[in-house]
């Protein structure tokens, strides 16, 4: 069975574990060994200004999210994406385009415009998110600088 929510606090340990397994093996191969630094990342993208975040539980545990916030733009409010998952267990299934549709539909409710994420071109997700309707931003780029 499964059932969409806005998680609240008492879902950050359960969400970073998600997390973690999600993005610690192929393709990502993310190091989350830290459990310190996992939790001080979870809080900070769960709990920006206007934060927006969801979940889906299948009988009951947590099994896919999304952390988000609501930002104002001249086009209108965006929902946009920090972090985006489907337990390993569920990904290949539907599941995350579900999920998916899920937050459009409860976004559309509140008035937003539009989803805005960002993810690597050369991983299994930017296939995903175009297969669910995203558009690719070609002229934008996301950039860095180190300063170490």
């Amino acid at each position: 069975m499964e059932e969409f929510i806005r998680l609240d606090s008492s879902y950050l340990e359960e969400a970073a574990q998600l997390y973690k397994k999600a993005f610690g093996g192929d393709p990502w191969n993310d190091d989350w060994s830290d459990q310190k630094i996992l939790m001080e990342y979870i809080k900070e993208v769960s709990g920006a200004y206007n934060s927006l975040n969801y979940g889906l539980l299948i009988d009951g545990k947590l099994s896919a999210i999304s952390f988000g916030s609501i930002r104002h733009w001249w086009e209108g409010a965006n929902y946009n994406i920090d972090e985006f998952c489907v337990s390993k267990d569920f990904q290949g299934q539907g599941i995350g385009s579900r999920f998916m549709k899920m937050i459009e539909d409860d976004i559309k409710k509140l008035g937003v415009a539009g989803v805005f994420l960002q993810t690597d071109i050369d991983k299994p997700s930017f296939k995903f998110y175009t297969k669910n309707g995203f558009t690719n931003l070609e002229k934008h780029v996301s950039l860095f600088k180190s300063v170490k």
